[in-house]
C-alpha cells in the first residue's frame, strides 16, 4: 500500500489484517491523492488537513520528497486541538498526536512511515511493517506485475488490498502466480461526534478521540468483511 498520512480506519483494519505490510516508499508521489491529506471534524463538517511539501519534480517518489521548509507542526496541532479539546478521549491519544505531528524528520515518507507506526504501537498491533525499497525485485515493474513480485520476493501465499483496489487486480494473474487475492472492506463505524450528525470516513484521529483503544480494536477486528475476489 501507498503510505498515507492519519488515514481512515480501513487503512488499519488492513494493517491488522496481515502477517506482513509492505508499504511503497519508491513509488511516484501524486498530487491530487491521499498520501499527505485527509480530513478532520471541524466545527460539526469535514476539514481537510494537509502536509505541505517543498517544490519539487512530479517524477519523484515518496521517499524522494520533502515536508515544506514552511510547514508549522505547531500549527497543525492547534488545528487538531481547536477541533477536538471537547472529545472523550482527547487527554488519552494527545501526547501520541504531539509525538506523530512533532516529529523532527521532514522527509515525507519517514514522517509518514513514523506516524503508523505510533498509531499501530498505541492499538498495540504485532503486525511486521516493512518498506517496498528493501525488497529485492525488479523495481521498474508496475502495479499489479509490481504487487506479485513483492509477494513472491517474501514467499507470501496471500495477497490483501482494501476494497477500492478491486479493479486493480486480476484473481488469474494471482492465482497463476500461487497467491490468493482478497480484499477487506470497512463496515459503517458510527459514533457520537459531540452532538453533530455523524460524518463517516474521516481520519484515524476522528475515531481515537470519539473511541477508547478497546473499542477501536474490536472495531479494526470485527468491523470489516474479508472477501477473496470473484
Amino acid at each position: 500500500m501507498q503510505p498515507y498520512f492519519l488515514p481512515y480506519i480501513g487503512y488499519f483494519q488492513l494493517i491488522a489484517a496481515v502477517d506482513l505490510f509492505i508499504v511503497y516508499d519508491n513509488i511516484k508521489y501524486t498530487k491530487k491523492g491521499w498520501i499527505n491529506r485527509n480530513r478532520m471534524l471541524l466545527n460539526g463538517v469535514d476539514a481537510i488537513f494537509s502536509l505541505p511539501l517543498k517544490k519539487d519534480s512530479d517524477y519523484l517518489n515518496v521517499v524522494e520528497r520533502e515536508l515544506s521548509s514552511d510547514f508549522s507542526r505547531q500549527k497543525l496541532l492547534n488545528q487538531i486541538r481547536g477541533a477536538y479539546s471537547k472529545a472523550p478521549q482527547f487527554m488519552a491519544v494527545w501526547a501520541m498526536l504531539e509525538k506523530i505531528v512533532g516529529y523532527e524528520d521532514n522527509n515525507l515518507f519517514r514522517y509518514i512511515h513514523n506516524s503508523i507506526l505510533e498509531i499501530c504501537k498505541y492499538l498495540d498491533f504485532k503486525t511486521k511493517i516493512c518498506f517496498s525499497s528493501e525488497v529485492s525485485i525488479d523495481h521498474d515493474l508496475k502495479g499489479q506485475d509490481k504487487v506479485i513480485a513483492l509477494c513472491k520476493a517474501v514467499d507470501a501465499t496471500a495477497y490483501i488490498n482494501t476494497s477500492g483496489g478491486i479493479d486493480l487486480y486480476s484473481k488469474e494473474a494471482f492465482n497463476g502466480a500461487g497467491l490468493q487475492l482478497s480484499f477487506i472492506k470497512a463496515l459503517p463505524f458510527e459514533y457520537a461526534q459531540l452532538g453533530n450528525e455523524f460524518v463517516p470516513w474521516l481520519s484515524i484521529i476522528d475515531v481515537l478521540m470519539f473511541n477508547t483503544r478497546e473499542t477501536i480494536q474490536e472495531q479494526i477486528v470485527s468491523g470489516c468483511i474479508l472477501k477473496g475476489a470473484a
